[in-house]
């Protein structure tokens, strides 16, 4: 179990690493309100009929393509030869809100806290209950020695 954490755990930090930097751009890297294909050929000074030569389809097509891109409907493959047709880079990645690392250990906790709420409770009707401090130190425990973070996404 803690070969695959520790796997996992350098895989997040490899890819915090590298996403970090696009998670700053994140509003830069928006999809423009009329769409890419429309705002870069637009840009370029390039017609739809234009376009469409470069792609060898109707001047309609072309009007499709950026319609259906704009729904969010057109395939990655249509965009990436859309893309080459003007000169570009299709440019396709996850980017987190947060560090990935972060996202795992409020998950973590998550569950933890839940899987510990039954015990929490009887240590309540006992007038047992902890400190916020004991409760932070119970959950720390329970995720580093009981938690199997294969587990973290098995529920919402």
């Amino acid at each position: 179990m803690r070969r695959f954490a520790s796997r996992a755990a350098i895989a997040r930090k490899g890819l915090d690493r590298r996403l970090g930097p696009a998670r700053m751009q994140r509003d830069a890297l928006a999809v423009p309100s009329k769409g890419w294909i429309k705002a870069i050929r637009e840009a370029l000074g390039m017609t739809a009929t234009q376009l469409a030569g470069r792609l060898g389809v109707s001047q309609a097509t072309v009007s499709n393509l950026e319609k259906s891109e704009g729904r969010g409907a057109i395939q990655l493959a249509t965009l990436r030869r859309a893309a080459e047709a003007m000169n570009c880079t299709l440019v396709y990645a996850f980017i987190p809100n947060e560090p990935l690392e972060q996202i795992v250990q409020r998950r973590a906790r998550e569950v933890a806290a839940e899987q510990l709420r039954p015990v929490e409770h009887t240590m309540l009707i006992e007038d047992q209950s902890l400190t916020p401090a004991d409760r932070r130190e119970q959950l720390d425990a329970y995720i580093r020695d009981e938690l199997d973070p294969r587990s973290l996404w098995d529920r919402m």
